[in-house]
């Protein structure tokens, strides 16, 4: 398959472009599948587990199930509960084997608006990924990424701003109608500058780019499309300073904007009751209608806290690891020199940190899904190269998070990429029939 690669990231989380050093498969029938989980139950409902996408393995056949029965007779149905795959920026390291190597039928990604975007949005490749995902039958979610760090947000009827909306457009004639979801905003609150965010200002742009995409759609669309508009997507609410009149304004917004679905949030953090925080904050301002994405979610907060602890004594006993090792060095050497499965699985296994977690994924999407208003899920797919450049004690551990170890764990002897065992499992066990391919979620009202 066509390897991506998009030039450039300024993604916050570190997991953005970088050039891959190895070729990444989809887990094969000797690897990946000897992991399955026979009979899980995780799905929340009785439907069933992660054999439905396009079989069982990394080099599975197409992108239609492997059920049997004509999935294309499903009728269409809004999403709800599904567990996605996301790429953030840069889909360069994602292959779609690996999609079907976890049974994913969503996928997402976000792209930067930037000045200097003259090209055509629908080649620059997070966009490109998500219209081939589209049309192998994925369930597809596009996030717009409006970086406002280190300028003013512009002002509606100014230049600066006509300048912003005419670059959206342009995303929106290769977006809307095909895409299931689009998300008005990134991670607004943490691209945009602390003065703008602490004030009116950001609420003030984002519900003019709202605004501008809801009549848009109509004009173009009539009384029905494809693509649902989300707003998106918060950070940090299980810190109280965090939840403060813009937030809870942009919450009313969400709420008394018919058009509007639903609110985007990202709970990156240190335990499942932080998270929980999160769902108590945007629920109560949700309509009966409505419902939230999580398109980015872990717990790297709680694995940052342990970067200067100690690896376990026998650990290091076993595979000759300097006594004194710390967590950090030893991410650093395994991004340097790659290490076997068993030796990376022994590691986080040995991590007391890790190895009660092991089933946050798990725990995580029960969670979401018991509330009735999850739409999708997204979880991180690949280990970028950004995670793994310049590693320290402060470095943020992203690389923890991939569900693919695919740069700090060998390939196999067959050339498939290696596992976060942990997430790879429990992510095809989270697999529902209903969120098979080819994923159909039918139109919306304008």
């Amino acid at each position: 398959m066509r390897r991506l690669r998009l030039p450039g990231s300024d993604n916050e989380h570190g997991d953005g472009a970088g050039i891959s050093r190895r070729s990444l498969l989809g887990a094969s029938a000797s690897g990946a599948a000897a992991l399955l989980l026979a009979g899980c139950g995780l799905g929340g409902d009785d439907e069933g587990s992660g054999s439905g996408n396009g079989g069982g393995n990394g080099n599975g056949g197409g992108s239609g199930g492997g059920s049997g029965d004509d999935e294309s007779a499903r009728p269409p149905a809004p999403p709800s509960g599904a567990l996605g795959a996301n790429f953030n920026e840069d889909p360069s390291d994602m292959t779609f084997a690996q999609l079907r190597g976890i049974s994913a039928g969503w996928l997402r990604g976000f792209i930067p608006m930037r000045e200097d975007g003259t090209s055509d949005p629908a080649r620059q490749e997070a966009v490109a990924t998500l219209l081939k995902a589209r049309e192998e039958g994925y369930g597809t979610i596009l996030s717009l990424k409006f970086p406002y760090q280190h300028k003013a947000l512009p002002e509606a009827g100014s230049s600066a701003m006509d300048a912003e909306l005419a670059r959206v457009d342009k995303v929106l004639d290769a977006a809307l109608g095909t895409m299931d979801i689009l998300v008005i905003g990134n991670e607004p609150f943490l691209e945009t500058r602390r003065a703008d965010r602490g004030g009116p200002a950001i609420n003030a742009f984002y519900e003019h780019l709202a605004e501008h995409v809801i009549a848009y759609r109509k004009k173009h669309f009539g009384a029905r499309c494809r693509t649902r508009l989300y707003m998106g997507a918060l950070n940090r609410l299980d810190d109280p300073a965090r939840r403060t009149a813009p937030t809870r304004r942009w919450m009313e917004f969400v709420g008394k904007t018919r058009e509007i679905e639903g609110v985007d949030i990202h709970p990156h953090v240190t335990s499942l009751d932080a998270s929980q925080k999160y769902l108590d904050y945007v629920l109560p301002h949700l309509r009966d209608d409505q419902k939230f994405l999580a398109t980015e979610f872990s717990l790297v907060l709680n694995w940052g806290r342990h970067m200067r602890d100690k690896i376990p004594a026998a650990f290091a006993s076993k595979y000759d690891v300097a006594p004194g090792t710390r967590v950090w060095q030893l991410l650093k050497e395994a991004a340097e020199n790659p290490f076997p499965q068993e030796k990376w699985d022994a590691f986080l296994a040995a991590s007391p940190w890790f190895h009660r977690n092991r089933h946050y994924l798990r725990d995580q999407m029960r969670k979401f899904r018991d509330t009735g208003k999850l739409a999708v899920a997204t979880y991180g797919v690949v280990q970028a190269d950004a995670m793994v450049r310049d590693i320290g004690p402060d470095k943020t551990p992203w690389m923890l998070n991939s569900v693919y170890a695919s740069r700090t764990v060998e390939e196999g002897e067959d050339g498939s990429p290696g596992l976060n065992k942990a997430w790879y499992e429990d992510f095809r066990a989270l697999q529902r029939k209903r969120d098979r391919l080819p994923v159909r979620t039918g139109e919306t009202a304008t």
